[in-house]
């Protein structure tokens, strides 16, 4: 970006908080890019087969409501209430959004933004002063097999967590051989009863995780044994309990609270042709090429060995923290996302997700000025994340932007920016 009388910004990521961030940033008529890897809202449409948990009236902003209305009267918006999949939610919201006149000029898709550092800087220079905030961030993008670099003078990263699997062997760290046969495995969401379904039908499926993409995983393939006899699948959980999936009591996510209710069901009556497994962990993984794998594991203080088919890794997700290598990032130690953040979350462990309170701009301030985590990312392994969340956190740092100090004495005409929106 060409150096302007207003911060430039770059937000890497064109998922939903990476959107409402370019729609912040263009109500606010500041010079902006987001920066994409893939397609718009690429994440969601791998598990756009999958119905959200959450209304559409909490996946959704009134600010980007106004902006379809105001483009495309035409154009009929889901109910607040409505429970959309992935792929209904990104026709009817991310989409128009995308093709927004506000926008479609300044989103870059195709484009990785591969590093982030500061010009003239390394990570261990000035630590924790905030004259590095003067030096531009560099961004080294990749585009086909040409790199190129581009500046910026704000950095907002929005590229989530679902393109980082987690490992599944024990204690978190790859399983013998896992590292191996990794792109023989499936991660995330597959779409077992539709375009993935001959990969699945009459297979015997190990599925590793105790969380509710496991379970949504296996009540899918309980749903394709019916019509499949010869479909079996294994799950494994890491926890203790016979019933792996929690519920919350009066449950107001009621697609939530059915998951679990089957998955439990499953987990303890065998239906489905579901055999499951708690305190359950995975040793060593062995591939026979076309011919499946061979599992090795534990069972409590038990040897265990599966012969399967395929396998299924529902363990979670870690941000990618190679991007920021170079800055000066205050990461928790256990969840790796910013700090700040981390501790006001570590507060609510064990709660569930809609009633842990949205964090102000303060907690999402990194030693490095004007770099912003924001999104899923944000959470870094925690699980509590909402898209909620990550639209409140979007208005918060934007709030921070034009009220900040050094930027205001560096860019006057940030002054004279338009009003947030309400």
């Amino acid at each position: 970006m060409a150096r302007t009388d207003l911060p430039r910004i770059a937000i890497l990521g064109a998922g939903p908080i990476g959107l409402e961030a370019a729609l912040y940033a263009a109500t606010l008529k500041l010079p902006f890019t987001v920066y994409e890897r893939g397609r718009v809202g690429e994440h969601l449409q791998h598990w756009g087969h999958v119905r959200l948990f959450s209304p559409f009236g909490m996946n959704s902003t009134r600010l980007g409501r106004e902006r379809i209305r105001a483009e495309q009267p035409q154009r009929h918006l889901p109910d607040d209430e409505a429970l959309l999949t992935g792929r209904e939610h990104f026709t009817a919201y991310l989409e128009p959004l995308a093709k927004s006149p506000l926008l479609r000029e300044h989103l870059r898709t195709g484009i990785a933004v591969r590093h982030v550092g500061r010009r003239g800087l390394l990570k261990g220079d000035s630590p924790g002063d905030a004259r590095r905030g003067a030096a531009p961030f560099r961004l080294l993008l990749r585009e086909g097999d040409k790199e190129r670099f581009e500046e910026a003078d704000l950095v907002l990263d929005c590229t989530g967590t679902y393109g980082s699997p987690r490992w599944l062997g024990d204690g978190g760290i790859p399983a013998a051989g896992e590292d191996k046969v990794f792109g023989q495995m499936a991660h995330g969401l597959e779409d077992v009863l539709g375009a993935r379904r001959d990969i699945y039908a009459d297979r015997t499926i190990l599925v590793v995780g105790g969380g509710y993409s496991a379970a949504t995983t296996v009540c899918k393939l309980a749903d394709l044994a019916d019509k499949h006899g010869g479909t079996w699948v294994i799950w494994l959980a890491r926890g203790p309990k016979s019933q792996p999936i929690r519920r919350f009591v009066n449950d107001p996510l009621r697609e939530r609270d059915q998951v679990a209710v089957r998955a439990n069901s499953l987990a303890t009556r065998g239906d489905g042709n579901v055999e499951f497994h708690p305190q359950a962990a995975v040793e060593a993984i062995e591939s026979h090429g076309t011919e499946g794998f061979t599992v090795r594991g534990r069972c409590g203080d038990s040897p265990a060995t599966w012969r399967v088919d395929r396998i299924i890794a529902n363990v979670g997700y870690s941000p990618d923290m190679s991007l920021y290598r170079e800055l000066q990032i205050h990461e928790c130690y256990a969840s790796l996302g910013p700090m700040a953040l981390a501790a006001t979350l570590l507060k609510h462990t064990g709660g569930d997700c809609l009633t842990v309170p949205t964090a102000g701009a303060a907690a999402l301030r990194n030693p490095e000025p004007n770099f912003y985590i924001l999104g899923a990312k944000s959470y870094g392994r925690n699980s509590h994340f909402l898209l909620r969340a990550g639209f409140e956190q979007v208005s918060g740092v934007f709030a921070a932007i034009v009220s900040n100090g050094d930027l205001l004495s560096r860019f006057p005409a940030l002054r004279s920016c338009p009003k947030l929106p309400a």
